[in-house]
C-alpha cells in the first residue's frame, strides 16, 4: 500500500502482514503485468558504466514510433515510467477543472490534486462536461472499458477549444493496437504508452509520451538529462522491435485471459479486463480474498468497490493449480456474507 494512501497492486509485504501464515511463495496475482516476461539480452558491460548516449535514445525513438504508429509530426518522449510523466502532465495544462473518468488508475487523480487542480472524478463522459482538461484510461483499469476512437477525437477537440488536453493512458493497448489513438493523434492529445506491463519488465521503468511536438519537448525539459538508463534503452530498443514476439504473447496472454474466465466465472460476474487482468464482482468478494490469502495468493482489493477483485494472470502450470486449488478450497464459505 501506497504511503499516500492509494492501494496499488503487487504490495507483497502487505499480503504477508496481512495472512503471515500463508505458504510460500506468494503467487502476486494483484498486478496487470505479464507473467511471462520478454527475455532479456545480454548486456553490455558499457551501459552500466557510462551515461546513456543520444544516438541510443534515437535507436530507442525510432523503434518506439514504428513501433506505436506515431505519425510523422508528433513528438515523442521517454521516462523512467510512465508515472513521473503523470505527475509531469499538470505542468502542461491551464487552470481546471480537470475530469478524471472513472473508477480507474487512482495515481491520475492524485497527480492533478496535489498540482492544485480542481478535480472531477467523473462517472461518466456526462459528468466530465465542464472539464477543460480530461484524462481517459484506454483500455480502461480495472474494468477494461474502451472508448471508440472517433468518441476520443471529439472529447479532444472539445478540450482543445477550451485550452486544456485529452489525456489517454493506453498503458494496455500493445496486445490490441488498432484500438489506439497514435496513428491519428487528434490535436489537443497526449498518449501515455507503458513498456513494463506488457513486456513483463515493470522494474526496467520506461514509458513514453506521445503528444504535439512542443508538449514533448516541455515534458522532456521537465524529466532534464539521462533521464532514462542505459539498460533500459537497449532493452526497450530490442523488445519493441520484437513484432513477431509480441503477436505471440498477446495470442497466448488470451488464452490465458479466458481460462481465467472459466476459473472465476463460479464465484461471482466477471465485469471486464484485459487480457492481462480479469476483475469480478461478487458479495462476497471480502471472504475470496481472505480465502487466497490464506493460501498465498494475493489478488487486488479496492478501496471503493469493496464487492471488486482484479486478478492478474499465474506465470506456470504450478500457479494455475495452486489457483484452482485455493478457489475450489472452502466452497461453502464463499457464498456466506461477507
Amino acid at each position: 500500500m501506497a504511503e499516500d494512501g492509494i492501494w496499488h497492486g503487487g504490495d507483497l509485504a502487505t499480503a504477508r502482514a496481512l495472512f503471515p501464515d500463508a505458504p510460500e511463495p506468494w503467487i502476486d496475482l494483484s498486478t496487470g503485468i505479464n507473467p511471462i516476461s520478454y527475455p532479456l539480452p545480454e548486456l553490455p558491460l558499457s551501459l552500466w558504466t557510462r551515461l546513456p548516449g543520444a544516438s541510443e535514445e534515437a535507436a530507442l525513438f525510432a523503434v518506439a514510433r514504428a513501433a506505436f504508429g506515431v505519425p510523422a509530426g508528433a513528438g515523442i518522449v521517454a521516462a523512467p515510467g510512465t508515472q513521473i510523466l503523470i505527475e509531469l502532465l499538470p505542468s502542461l495544462a491551464p487552470a481546471g477543472p480537470v475530469a478524471v473518468l472513472g473508477p480507474t488508475y487512482a495515481e491520475h487523480a492524485h497527480a492533478w490534486s496535489k498540482a492544485g487542480f480542481r478535480v472531477i472524478e467523473a462517472a461518466n463522459l456526462a459528468e466530465a462536461q465542464t472539464a477543460a482538461t480530461l484524462v481517459v484510461v484506454n483500455p480502461n483499469n480495472p474494468d477494461g472499458r474502451v472508448l471508440p476512437k472517433s468518441e476520443l477525437a471529439q472529447l479532444a477537440g472539445r478540450c482543445a477549444a477550451r485550452g486544456g488536453l485529452l489525456v489517454i493512458d493506453e498503458a494496455f493497448a500493445d496486445f490490441t493496437p488498432a484500438m489506439s489513438i497514435i496513428p491519428n493523434l487528434p490535436r489537443g492529445a497526449i498518449v501515455l504508452r507503458s513498456f513494463g506491463k506488457t513486456y513483463g519488465l515493470a522494474g526496467l521503468r520506461l514509458g513514453f509520451a506521445i503528444a504535439a511536438k512542443e508538449l514533448t519537448a516541455r515534458l522532456a525539459a521537465g524529466l532534464g538529462p539521462w533521464s532514462v538508463a542505459g539498460p533500459a534503452l537497449h532493452v526497450g530498443a530490442r523488445a519493441l522491435a520484437d513484432r513477431a514476439w509480441l503477436a505471440q504473447a498477446a495470442a497466448e496472454r488470451a488464452r490465458d485471459a479466458a481460462r481465467l474466465d472459466a476459473l472465476l466465472a463460479p464465484h461471482g460476474r466477471i465485469v471486464g479486463g484485459t487480457s492481462l487482468f480479469r476483475l469480478l464482482e461478487t458479495q462476497t468478494a471480502p471472504a475470496l480474498f481472505a480465502r487466497l490469502g490464506r493460501n498465498g495468493l494475493y489478488a487486488r482489493r479496492f478501496q471503493q468497490a469493496p464487492e471488486r477483485l482484479r486478478f492478474g494472470l499465474p506465470g506456470d502450470e504450478a500457479g494455475w493449480s495452486r489457483l484452482q486449488a485455493a478457489l475450489a478450497a472452502d466452497a461453502p464459505a464463499a457464498s456466506a456474507p461477507a
